[in-house]
């Protein structure tokens, strides 16, 4: 029989409150797999007991928001300071995935999605996208039509409570999907593991 058991961590900064939404929604979506441990941890605060965390998890949801076309400062500090893993492939092999926010419709948030799956391949680590069509009104998932991760938009004069249930709820469906996958790749190693090695 197979242990179940996954780690998936969020690893996100976010400026205003908006991107936490989506991080949270995010973590929750992953822990509605049965098995799965799901936690965030807040960039800007890492010590080495977060960065533990972050080599034992079994998944890695990057969330930021776009800022000038990227992600924000405080991710790319994050991503400088995870040289240090690279340099040991730490996260080879792991699972990654992408979450990110942005004042306007398009804001550019492709390219900080984008940003992220370097990031993830520099790592050696898997990426995990949305597998979702995309939506025809506001009221349904992957409304904003990203294909490589969650996307959320709220004019930037407006709070995160104004953030739309959609895109919370396609950011909860993506965490869910990374949960799912870590398992079928932790069951995939447990099965054959001279072939996964």
């Amino acid at each position: 029989m197979f242990d179940s058991s996954v780690s998936v961590v969020v690893a996100y900064h976010s400026g205003y409150g908006h991107t936490t939404r989506m991080a949270t929604a995010a973590r929750d979506g992953a822990a509605m797999v049965t098995g799965a441990n799901a936690e965030m941890i807040m960039i800007e605060t890492l010590d080495d007991s977060h960065w533990e965390q972050l080599d034992a998890a079994d998944a890695i949801i990057f969330a930021s928001p776009t800022y000038m076309g990227s992600a924000s400062p405080a991710f790319h500090r994050f991503a400088h300071d995870s040289s240090s893993r690279w340099q040991t492939q730490k996260w080879k092999d792991k699972l990654a995935a992408g979450v990110t926010t942005s004042g306007s419709m398009s804001g550019d948030k492709l390219h900080t999605l984008q940003y992220f799956t370097l990031l993830a391949a520099q790592h050696g680590m898997h990426w995990v996208n949305l597998d979702l069509l995309p939506g025809s009104t506001d009221a349904d998932l992957n409304r904003l039509g990203g294909w490589l991760g969650a996307m959320g938009r709220c004019p930037g004069d407006q709070g995160p409570e104004a953030m739309l249930e959609s895109d919370l709820r396609t950011a909860a469906h993506l965490g869910q999907r990374v949960a799912t996958h870590a398992q079928l790749l932790s069951h995939a190693r447990a099965a054959s593991p001279a072939v996964m090695a």
